[in-house]
């Protein structure tokens, strides 16, 4: 079957009925069919506009279904969620439901923009760009809390230790006590005190997760302000705030996107929308940097991570690649695990594993970038911390992962 004409999506089924009648309501549901036969279809339009079911496989329960680009508006991604994430989600004779893979032909990926700047584009703003190591960056912590001066003492304070990185926590907005724009101006002047001594460039991925109206109006605010890169939540403001924030012209800077609330419809596995989905999408409508998961720490690992990294940093229709982010409980003693995992080309991120280190969050930095300097050069992190004290301190104290209930501090 030539499928150039179709976006074709890929689920995991089980129910009541056999795999492949599973596939055929669920192409039925999403495109032409209902339960029952009704006396309003035009002849033809069966033959055009309906889903048809690819091919099944029995042994790991997924099917392929292939939609029609005529069914689809032309960019309208919440009418292509409601066709390839619809109605079956709640079909009763279904035990299991999930969206594993998506697969979209050229001429429907061409209608977008894809990242504006990729790593390429990414690490030329930072300088990096024939420095292959991975980047290093953190979250101002505590998450919230902080007023806008005393954000902006912790992220000089990360960029004086060299970090790439800093960005705002995915629930600090505009917050009373801590106004975006006031935040804002303090950070990037922080900056560029930090600049000034380092001469390295530092980005700040300033939350501008809100409503589409208010996020762009931040946005665009906060190039106006200077800012160079803006972050924003793409579950909880959607796919199509994506979209607009890289559709508009003035937003010149790199997109961070945070994955707040994935897990609702990423870990389980019976019912749900995969990582990977949601890696292509992000990626299709223009983000920069992406969190994907990692290879230890205190979230979920994902088994597939081969899998989301090559959603992101393989060559696809041409679009620029997306950097990838470990996060969650990463501290200098991860390096060596995430490096094996994920190779040069990723953000190794650290919060609680910067500002926590037992001399402060200017030791955490430099301990975090000197563990990101010996493992692109090969050289174990214990071998290296003999010359480093900033990372044989953390070593001492995050050599052995220990996240309990107890470990988590506000």
């Amino acid at each position: 079957m030539d499928l150039d004409g179709f976006v074709v999506g890929t689920y995991e089924l089980a129910g009541e009925f056999p795999l492949k009648d599973a596939a055929r309501v669920l192409a039925a549901e999403q495109t032409t069919g209902t339960w029952t036969e009704v006396r309003t279809a035009p002849k033809s339009f069966e033959e055009r506009l309906a889903g048809r079911v690819v091919d099944v496989d029995s042994k790991s329960g997924t099917a392929r279904v292939a939609f029609p680009l005529e069914i689809f508006e032309p960019e309208n991604i919440p009418g292509l969620l409601s066709i390839l994430a619809g109605n079956f989600f709640g079909l009763g004779s279904l035990t299991r439901a999930r969206w594993v893979d998506v697969e979209f032909p050229r001429a429907f990926a061409k209608r977008f923009k894809g990242p504006r700047f990729g790593i390429e584009g990414v690490r030329k703003l930072v300088g990096t760009a024939t420095d292959r190591r991975p980047h290093c960056g953190t979250i101002v912590k505590p998450k919230v809390g902080l007023d806008p001066r005393g954000t902006a003492r912790v992220a000089k304070e990360a960029a004086l230790g060299g970090l790439d990185f800093i960005k705002d926590d995915e629930t600090l907005t505009d917050q009373s006590f801590c106004p975006f724009e006031d935040r804002l101006r303090h950070v990037m002047d922080a900056l560029a005190e930090a600049k000034s001594e380092t001469g390295q460039t530092t980005l700040y991925a300033v939350n501008v997760t809100a409503d589409q109206r208010t996020m762009l109006e931040r946005a665009e605010r906060a190039i106006e302000m200077g800012a160079n890169c803006i972050m924003m939540d793409v579950l909880t403001a959607g796919f199509h705030g994506l979209q607009a924030l890289r559709d508009d012209a003035s937003v010149k800077v790199p997109i961070h996107v945070h994955r707040a609330m994935h897990g609702a419809m990423t870990r389980s596995k019976d019912f749900g929308i995969s990582m990977g989905v949601i890696c292509k999408l992000t990626r299709l409508l223009g983000g920069d940097q992406l969190h994907t998961g990692s290879a230890s720490g205190k979230m979920e690992r994902p088994a597939d991570l081969p899998v989301l990294l090559g959603a992101l940093r393989d060559p696809w229709h041409g679009l620029n690649s997306i950097f990838p982010v470990s996060s969650g409980g990463m501290h200098p003693a991860s390096a060596e695990r995430e490096h094996a995992a994920f190779g040069d080309d990723f953000v190794l991120q650290a919060g609680g594993g910067v500002h926590g280190h037992p001399d402060g969050t200017l030791a955490g930095a430099r301990a975090l970038r000197q563990a990101v300097d010996a493992v692109a050069k090969g050289v174990p992190l214990a071998k290296h911390a003999k010359k480093h004290a900033e990372l044989q301190k953390a070593l001492d104290k995050w050599g052995h992962e220990t996240y309990s209930y107890e470990s988590f501090k506000s």
